[in-house]
């Protein structure tokens, strides 16, 4: 099992490129599944999360191949398998994206509950409710959701939760809609750019649909779509790390691929505390060369505060002036690097879904395990600041979102290697 060992104390400086968006690929290459004949979809990252995707994809009969210039070719040749499996959904949460194009497409899919990060409670009931309101009939089976409609109808559909929006029940209820009878109109909608750029994907393979970016998304429900070609938006969450790795090491990086109306709440942020964000041609330039100043943070469904940068931002607060808190809006639990960065020498203390870090002049190198996606970032930023050597052990975490993460910050200045060694708990 993969782990990183960081040599702290280095000065980040250079030029990186965004990858594009994880988030948004993920559901979109699940979209693919609606159309007749390939898409092509360009800028999409090599992960494992979207190797797995490509697994599943392939299962249900698709064709998917990685063209010379990186981007996805996917074309369906079989319709016969509307199963995905536990063995593949486990593996990722965003597996649950196929069942609104299954369901529109093919009329019945079976799905086993999905996986993914141990982030908290995400249950799939407002999905649900959503596609049985287009007039699906929906049962669980042995862990596996079964959900049938001979005939997809538009409805008036509100799909608002106890934590806010659900980006991916948006998506799937957006893809079911796209080829149902009549009008849809989803009320408390998802605002994320990821959603914007899945109804973006849409409306180029021939779908109708507006108002996305608002709670309020119409779809005009057409007869067929075809495939097409689309690129994917810049990920804002890698593009939110990399200026903290800036921060937090005290460095200048010019961003390059970088989409800042997607990331105001971080600017923001980020300008708030002391650290410099100057907009450049289609990117930008963060430096951090003073002390840091604390603040106050809440996670919210987009335009807010995303709770994917939330662990990140308490690696960086670690090191500010004076007292900062972080309360967790979106997944009341996600905390678990709370210990591990305590092992570093953070002062941090969790009441509920409310975190006071008390800002340290330094950070300490030590053994810490990853927990998830983001938590593994967040540990990896701590290790680059912190006096000595650290060990991040379980980065498979990572890898599922952040593409070769030690040799991109290594040609920034960072001293990290990559090495194969026992899992801590074995």
């Amino acid at each position: 099992m993969d782990s990183l060992i960081i040599e702290g104390g280095t000065r980040l400086k250079g030029t990186i490129r965004i990858n594009g968006s994880k988030n948004a690929a993920l559901p979109i290459m699940a979209a693919a599944l609606l159309a007749d004949g390939p898409s092509v979809i360009h800028d999409v990252p090599d992960l494992s999360d979207i190797t797995h995707q490509n697994g599943l994809l392939t299962e249900l009969g698709a064709r998917v191949q990685r063209q010379k210039d990186g981007g996805l070719r996917i074309e369906v040749v079989d319709e016969s398998n509307s199963l995905a499996r536990y063995d593949l959904v486990r593996k990722m949460r965003a597996s649950i994206c196929v069942l609104g194009p299954l369901l529109a497409k093919r009329r019945h899919a079976r799905v086993s509950m999905p996986g993914g990060c141990a982030i908290g409670d995400r249950p799939v009931d407002i999905h649900l409710r959503g596609l049985k309101a287009l007039g699906a009939t929906v049962e669980l089976d042995g862990g596996d959701i079964v959900i049938d409609a001979p005939r997809l109808r538009g409805a008036e559909i509100f799909l608002g939760g106890n934590f806010g929006s659900t980006v991916l029940g948006t998506d799937n209820v957006m893809c079911a809609a796209a080829l149902a009878e009549g009008t849809t109109v989803i009320e408390s909608a998802a605002c994320e750019p990821e959603v914007v750029d899945l109804a973006d994907y849409l409306n180029a393979m021939g779908a109708k649909i507006t108002g996305q970016g608002t709670p309020r998304i119409v779809i005009e429900g057409v007869k067929e779509l075809h495939g097409c070609a689309h690129r994917i938006i810049p990920d804002r969450i890698e593009a939110g790390t990399f200026m903290v790795a800036a921060a937090i090491c005290s460095g200048e990086v010019t961003l390059e691929n970088v989409r800042l109306d997607h990331l105001l709440a971080v600017t923001d942020k980020l300008r708030g505390i002391g650290v410099t964000v100057e907009k450049e041609g289609g990117g930008c330039t963060v430096a951090a060369l003073g002390r840091l100043r604390a603040t106050t943070i809440t996670t919210q469904p987009h335009p807010g505060f995303p709770t994917d940068l939330q662990a990140q931002f308490m690696a960086l607060l670690a090191l500010a002036d004076g007292n900062s808190i972080i309360t967790e809006k979106i997944f009341p639990d996600r905390f678990l690097h709370v210990a591990e960065l305590s092992r570093m020498g953070a002062r941090v203390h969790r009441e509920g879904a409310t975190v006071i870090i008390e800002g340290e002049q330094r950070l300490i190198g030590a053994p810490v395990m990853a927990s998830d996606l983001r938590a593994s970032a967040a540990l990896v930023l701590a290790g680059m600041a912190a006096r000595g050597t650290t060990t991040v052990n379980r980065v498979y975490h990572i890898d599922r979102g952040y593409e070769r993460i030690e040799e991109r910050l290594n040609a920034l200045g960072a001293k990290i290697r990559r090495v194969n060694q026992k899992d801590p708990d074995q």
